[in-house]
């Protein structure tokens, strides 16, 4: 089995949690990102693959132009390559059915990967003034991030770490991140 990316570790963890906590098994998700939050059990999954969907656009609209609502929409690892970051989450308030949540990860300590492009990074106070500013209520909002010196190091290698529990540290250094994530109801 293929070991996970050391700067994901963490907030794979507490994200799994958090799906756990807000019964992801039960709800319909869409994924901006592609389809690597499946591994969260979703009742059903639908993946729109960026950049081919572009969430800065308009909200995704079923054949006959109605906005595709969703319990949850999940977006890993794309925010940071958005040229209109705040444009797209408005769009996904709207996309979400009332009391849906929206989850985002994104990177701030991270060397340039312009995959198509790379635009910005997000630390967790910054995500959650993204989300506070585009519509979703203050109290609704958890971000968290994670990061120490080592894993930013390694990440800075052509290639993204793969953690080794066996000799990487899990220790976060809060003024180091390199991940931030964040879950917000609607």
């Amino acid at each position: 089995m293929a070991k996970e990316f050391y700067n994901r570790v963490v907030y794979d963890r507490v994200t799994a949690d958090w799906m756990k906590e807000i019964g992801a098994d039960r709800m319909d998700a869409g994924e901006i990102s592609g389809d690597l939050c499946k591994r969260y059990g979703f009742k059903s999954h639908i993946a729109y693959r960026y950049p081919k969907y572009d969430v800065c656009a308009d909200p995704f609209t079923d054949g006959e132009g109605n906005v595709v609502q969703h319990d949850i929409i999940l977006a890993e690892q794309i925010w940071e390559h958005l040229d209109r970051p705040y444009r797209a989450t408005k769009n996904i308030l709207t996309m979400l059915k009332s009391g849906g949540y929206f989850w985002l990860a994104s990177p701030f300590f991270a060397r340039h990967h312009a995959v198509p492009v790379d635009c910005s990074r997000w630390s967790a106070r910054g995500l959650k003034n993204l989300l506070i500013e585009c519509g979703f209520d203050e109290t609704k909002i958890r971000a968290e991030q994670w990061g120490n010196r080592a894993c930013a190091r390694r990440d800075m290698r052509p290639r993204w770490a793969r953690y080794d529990p066996e000799t990487d540290s899990l220790e976060n250094d809060p003024n180091f991140p390199v991940m931030a994530w964040a879950l917000a109801q609607k």
